[in-house]
C-alpha cells in the first residue's frame, strides 16, 4: 500500500499482529467495504474485527433496521418544501442514484457468484407516498409534479381517486373517512432489502478469501497512531480471554453507533468538537396472515407538524425469517446506549471538554425534539395502536406487538449553517488527514446507499489507486464517476439489468 507511510513488510518486523486493512464492525458498511477492498486488491490483507458473536446483528439486523431499499421513491422528508411552497427534490435524485450503486454492486456479486440467492435478502415491493388533508394533498402533487419531470423517477404514479388508491392500499383504505381529500403516489420499482441478510451472505463469502479474516467476539477497545504512522488496534478477544495488539497501514470505524466513541479514541482532530444523541426506535409489528395479505407495499406518510424528519410514519410489508409481516413505526425511544447491546455509560462517556459546549447547543437548540421524545416514552400500546388507525383505520390492538429496533445515534457538529452544535439527519464520513483512517457516523439512510459511500471513503482515502482501480470499479458499477439523471439510456440499461440479476419483478 504505497500511499502509507510504510510497507505493511516493515510493519511485519515489529510487534503485533499485521494486517494491511482493518475494519471494525461486522455491518453492512465494514462489509460493503471489505468487499470493494478485496475485489481491487486480492493481495492485501483484511481484518474485520466484531464484537458480537456473527455478522449484521446491530443497526444492520433485519428488526433493528427499518430501512427496506431507500431509493426516495416514497419517503417525503428528502422532498421538502420551503417557505415559499417549492419543493427541492435534490436530495431525493441523490439519494437514488446512490441506491442505484448499491444494487449494481450486488448484482455483479450474484452474476460473479459471490452471493447467491439474491431473493433471501431483496424482493420487489411496491413505494407508495400517502397523505390526507388538503394542504398535504397539494404537496404531494407538487412532489409528483417535479419528481416526473426526472428520468429516475419516471415510473412514479399519482391519484386521489379512493376506490384507485383501494386497489393500491386495500389495509388503510378500508373503512376510511371520505370527508377529508386523500392521494398516494406509487412507484413499482420499489424494493424489500433484508439488510441483515445480505451482510451476512457477503461476509460468509469473504471469509472463505485468501487474505480476509473475520472476527467475531472481538471487541476493539483503543485505537491509536503510532509514530510510524500505521494504527495500533487493542482488541479484547472473549473467545481465548486475551488482550491483542494489532497494526494495520489503515483502519476503518464501521461499527455504527459505537463508531463516535472509536473515533474519539483516535486523538485525531478531526475527532473533536462532534458529539451524538442516541435515539432508539419501536416498532408496532402484526403476524396475522389475514391482515398481513391485504397489505403489500412499503407506504410513507408526512411526518406531524413541528417533529423532527426522524418522525415520518411508515407502514412496511417485511419479509423476515421466511414470513411475511407488517411493522409500522417509528415510534422514539430513549437510552444513553450508542449501540442495542452497548453500555448505559455510552452517551456520558463520550461528552469531553472539546464537544461539551457543542453538546450543550445542541441540547438549547433542540428542546422541541426533546419534548417530542418524552412524549413519545410516555405513550401506551393502546395510544400507538392509536397513532396506526391514522394509516389503518380497521386496527385492531390483538393483532399488533411493540418491537424495540436497533439504537441510532444523530450526530452533532458545528457547522456554518446550523451554528455550534447543529444536529445532523443523515450520514457522514470523516476521515484523517493523512488519509489512514476513516470512520462513518450518523443514521439512515446508510444502509441502502452503503456502497456509495464506501466508494467515497475509496476515493478520499486511496487517491494514488483510483487511476489502476477504476476499469475494477466500473465493472462492478457501470455508471461509476457517471450522472444517472443526465444518461437516461445508462439508467435503464442498469435498472434491466440489476433487474434480471436480482429476479425483481
Amino acid at each position: 500500500m504505497n500511499n502509507q507511510p510504510t510497507t505493511a513488510e516493515e510493519v511485519k518486523k515489529r510487534e503485533g499482529t499485521t494486517t494491511d486493512v482493518i475494519l471494525v464492525g461486522a455491518g453492512i458498511v465494514s462489509a460493503t467495504l471489505a468487499t470493494i477492498l478485496h475485489k481491487l486488491e486480492p493481495t492485501w490483507r483484511i481484518t474485520l474485527f466484531e464484537k458480537l458473536d456473527s455478522a449484521g446483528n446491530e443497526s444492520s439486523n433485519e428488526w433493528n433496521n427499518a430501512g427496506t431499499g431507500h431509493a426516495a421513491l416514497c419517503e417525503l422528508n428528502y422532498t421538502p418544501e420551503d417557505e415559499n411552497g417549492d419543493i427541492s427534490i435534490r436530495r431525493a435524485v441523490e439519494i437514488n442514484e446512490q441506491f442505484h450503486t448499491s444494487t449494481q454492486l450486488w448484482s455483479y456479486l450474484v452474476k460473479n457468484g459471490d452471493i447467491q440467492n439474491p431473493e433471501t435478502f431483496i424482493r420487489s415491493l411496491p413505494h407508495i407516498s400517502f397523505v390526507h388533508g388538503e394542504r398535504n394533498v397539494n404537496f404531494l402533487k407538487k412532489r409528483f409534479d417535479a419528481l416526473t419531470q426526472h428520468p429516475q423517477f419516471t415510473d412514479l404514479k399519482y391519484s386521489e381517486d379512493p376506490e384507485h388508491l383501494a386497489e393500491w392500499i386495500p389495509l388503510m383504505m378500508k373503512d376510511r373517512s371520505e370527508e377529508e381529500p386523500v392521494a398516494a403516489t406509487k412507484s413499482d420499482e420499489g424494493t424489500d432489502v433484508n439488510f441483515g441478510e445480505l451482510t451476512r451472505k457477503m461476509l460468509e463469502n469473504l471469509s472463505g478469501k485468501d487474505n480476509v479474516t473475520v472476527h467475531y467476539n472481538c471487541d476493539v477497545k483503543d485505537i491509536k497512531q503510532r509514530e510510524n504512522g500505521t494504527w495500533e488496534v487493542k482488541v479484547r478477544n472473549f473467545k481465548q480471554d486475551t488482550l491483542e495488539e494489532h497494526a494495520s497501514s489503515f483502519a476503518f470505524i464501521g461499527a455504527g453507533g459505537g463508531a463516535l466513541p472509536l473515533l474519539q479514541k483516535t486523538g485525531i482532530p478531526e475527532s473533536k468538537h462532534i458529539g451524538g444523541f442516541p435515539i432508539s426506535g419501536e416498532f408496532l409489528v402484526c403476524d396475522n396472515p389475514e391482515t398481513v395479505q391485504r397489505h403489500h407495499a412499503k407506504v410513507y406518510g408526512k411526518e406531524p407538524e413541528g417533529t423532527p424528519p426522524m418522525t415520518v410514519p411508515h407502514l412496511d410489508r417485511r419479509h423476515i425469517d421466511g414470513k411475511d409481516t407488517l411493522l409500522y413505526g417509528p415510534f422514539a425511544g430513549f437510552t444513553p446506549k450508542f449501540l442495542k447491546a452497548g453500555s448505559y455509560l455510552d452517551l456520558p462517556g463520550s461528552v469531553k471538554p472539546d464537544n461539551l459546549i457543542s453538546m450543550l447547543a445542541a441540547a438549547s437548540k433542540n428542546m422541541s425534539m426533546i419534548k417530542y421524545l418524552g412524549g413519545q416514552l410516555t405513550m401506551s400500546k393502546e395510544e400507538r395502536v392509536e397513532q396506526l388507525r391514522d394509516f389503518v383505520p380497521t386496527a385492531k390492538d390483538e393483532d399488533w406487538e411493540l418491537l424495540v429496533a436497533g439504537q441510532r445515534v444523530q450526530l452533532i457538529e458545528d457547522t456554518e449553517e446550523g451554528g455550534r452544535g447543529a444536529l445532523q439527519f443523515g450520514t457522514k464520513l470523516i476521515h484523517s488527514e493523512d488519509r489512514t483512517l476513516a470512520a462513518l457516523l450518523g443514521e439512515s439512510p446508510g444502509a441502502s446507499v452503503s456502497a456509495s459511500i464506501m466508494l467515497e471513503a475509496i476515493e478520499k482515502c486511496f487517491p494514488h489507486y483510483l487511476e489502476q482501480w477504476e476499469p475494477k470499479i466500473k465493472e462492478m458499477i457501470p455508471s461509476y464517476g457517471i450522472d444517472l439523471e443526465d444518461h437516461p439510456d445508462l439508467l435503464a440499461e442498469i435498472s434491466a439489468a440489476s433487474s434480471e440479476a436480482l429476479r425483481l419483478n
